[in-house]
């Protein structure tokens, strides 16, 4: 009876939580995470390559005194832009003047014993005709002559130096630019082609050097040639993206067998003075012509280990990984060598919702902007 009544109850248990479960809607899925996707496709672009440049003045000049003596007036602000000509330090005069002078004497000097001296030759040619003095007398007097002729240009250098070494107490700036520091300062001693007094930089233009390595170089070989004063862009640390544009105007005549680099330089306008030399800048050169190039949104490339890979959205609307092989970067786009073709659909953004191949998607298509665009956005 215990086993008949237990196996009753446990039957109508039974229909009793069948019963709860009937009208009950069966639990929904939820939908595929929506993902931004962009097309890709193939445009005709000039691709561009990063480089790490230093900033140099085109003139530089250690300024030193060409005559010694004692800083007598030091007649610039440090750091001041200065003029070509200006005057910067004066060296006590007084003893060039007293050496000019004498100079100037000894040439009066000079130029009388030279006019009695011609005289006398003079007159002893027309007495050496009528045989009145020895031949003798007559070449004497003619030797003392060319000795005063001779002593004559010697006393005119001597005062063209004395006059050189008086106009050397003016130290005067040999270019346009910005000055440093005086390095002597009033009452000290300056000796001749050794005492450093400041040093010189022109400003405007300025000049950026920067090296790139063989392979870089070949590529951009013939694009470089194209054109005889390529465009470079330029940036300086704490600018975003590359502000600035210069002319690239120099090319060395040989690779550096220790690095395996060449030097490039470029003509930088400077009229701010924003650019200093010794600064450290970011270069961009154009470097390759691609006539089909696939460029996508950086963000839609992945890493793993050393492997780049994209994730393709198929026709049935599932993700696929595809690994893929990257050129350059070209402001926010990357350059895809391989691994891709035109039409293919790429997630760009909602990367974290994918849980790797087959994942199904929402994809919402968005227009990938050109490089004209990026270009004109980065402009204003």
């Amino acid at each position: 009876m215990v086993k008949k009544f237990a196996a009753t109850l446990f039957s109508f248990t039974a229909l009793a939580l069948a019963g709860c479960d009937v009208g009950e809607p069966a639990a929904q899925q939820p939908p595929p995470p929506a993902v931004e996707v962009a097309q890709v496709s193939t445009e005709a672009t000039i691709l561009w390559r990063s480089f790490t440049g230093r900033v140099a003045a085109p003139e530089s000049v250690q300024l030193r005194p060409r005559v010694s003596g004692y800083i007598d007036q030091v007649s610039f602000a440090e750091g001041a832009l200065v003029q070509r000509g200006d005057v910067l330090f004066t060296i006590d005069p007084r003893p060039f003047e007293a050496s000019l002078r004498a100079a100037e004497a000894d040439l009066q000097r000079v130029r009388s014993q030279l006019s009695f001296n011609t005289k006398q030759a003079d007159r002893a040619h027309q007495l050496l005709g009528s045989k009145t003095i020895s031949r003798e007398e007559y070449d004497r007097r003619v030797a003392s002559r060319d000795v005063e002729r001779a002593a004559l240009k010697a006393a005119e250098a001597a005062v063209e130096k004395a006059r050189l070494d008086l106009q050397y107490t003016q130290v005067k700036a040999p270019i346009s630019g910005r000055i440093g520091r005086a390095m002597v300062t009033l009452g000290n001693l300056a000796n001749a082609n050794t005492t450093l007094l400041t040093t010189l930089v022109s400003v405007d233009p300025m000049y950026v050097y920067f090296d790139s390595d063989e392979q870089t170089f070949a590529e951009s070989r013939r694009l470089l040639s194209a054109d005889s004063t390529p465009t470079v862009h330029i940036g300086l640390a704490g600018e975003a993206g590359y502000p600035h544009q210069g002319k690239l105007d120099f090319v060395d005549n040989r690779l550096n067998s220790d690095t395996g680099t060449i030097q490039f330089r470029a003509v930088l306008p400077n009229p701010d003075g924003t650019f200093k030399p010794g600064q450290f800048a970011r270069v961009e050169m154009p470097v390759e012509k691609a006539e089909q190039a696939v460029l996508v949104d950086s963000k839609a490339v992945l890493t793993d280990q050393d492997r780049r890979y994209v994730y393709v959205v198929t026709r049935d609307n599932l993700t696929e990984r595809r690994p893929v092989e990257v050129g350059p970067r070209q402001g926010e786009r990357t350059l895809i060598r391989n691994g891709l073709l035109s039409g293919d659909r790429i997630v760009v953004n909602g990367l974290q919702k994918i849980r790797g191949s087959g994942t199904p998607v929402t994809p919402k298509l968005v227009a990938p902007q050109s490089l004209a665009e990026i270009a004109q956005a980065a402009e204003h």
